[in-house]
């Protein structure tokens, strides 16, 4: 497995219309990737997310093979001084443990089903921000980790960037809720974990959601 970053534009047409759009961003991140290529392997699938920060705009990646960035660069990027990274994640991967602590981040879709009859089967986004956090502490434990606890033993998790798109897809109008989750977590299961960090946690990963990093330094 490849985890790849690379920094966006945003001042640029082309960034603009990838960042408002994930259903494009979706395309163009595929595109990366010969047609032969699966976006589903024995080892993981492909995973994409992009993160808005203070002074920077960065593309993550997450894929069975390396991608080729250069059509996103040419659209999106600084074609002339930067470019993308990519580095071998296994290593990383391989060498989880139980017990060892990082801080995390993760853009996912917080959904549940439906309670009414009349719309059986049918999923909803989580409207507050502690419903969004409820939901992503209950699948802690089956995804092999643990939010580590705060003050007065609250998750140690922040949730913000909650946003709901609307695009078209094949005709139809699709509507994506989305959250950011920032915090700390604690391996538990580094199975689990791996699968996780590989295949993606929630729904939606075709479209920017599912993709959890861990990193070492803290909050």
């Amino acid at each position: 497995m490849y985890l790849t970053q690379m920094p966006l534009n945003p001042a640029r047409r082309g960034s603009r219309f990838l960042l408002t759009s994930p259903h494009s961003m979706h395309a163009a991140v595929m595109a990366a990737f010969p047609p032969e290529v699966s976006t589903r392997t024995s080892d993981g699938r492909i995973l994409w997310r992009v993160d808005r920060n203070q002074h920077e705009v960065l593309l993550f990646i997450v894929s069975p093979e390396k991608p080729d960035l250069t059509h996103v660069v040419e659209q999106a990027g600084w074609p002339i001084t930067s470019s993308w990274q990519t580095r071998n994640y296994d290593p990383f991967l391989e060498a989880l443990t139980i017990g060892q602590s990082f801080s995390f981040r993760l853009t996912a879709n917080p959904v549940r089903q439906s309670r009414d009859p009349k719309h059986a089967g049918k999923r909803l986004g989580h409207v507050t921000a502690l419903q969004q956090r409820g939901w992503l502490v209950e699948r802690a434990e089956n995804h092999g980790l643990r939010i580590v606890s705060g003050v007065e033993a609250e998750p140690q998790v922040v949730v913000s960037n909650r946003l709901t798109r609307e695009f078209v897809k094949d005709g139809h109008k699709v509507t994506l809720s989305t959250a950011q989750f920032d915090g700390r977590l604690e391996v538990t299961n580094v199975e689990h974990l791996r699968r996780t960090l590989t295949n993606g946690l929630g729904r939606a990963k075709g479209y920017g959601c599912g993709l959890l990093t861990l990193s070492r330094s803290k909050l």
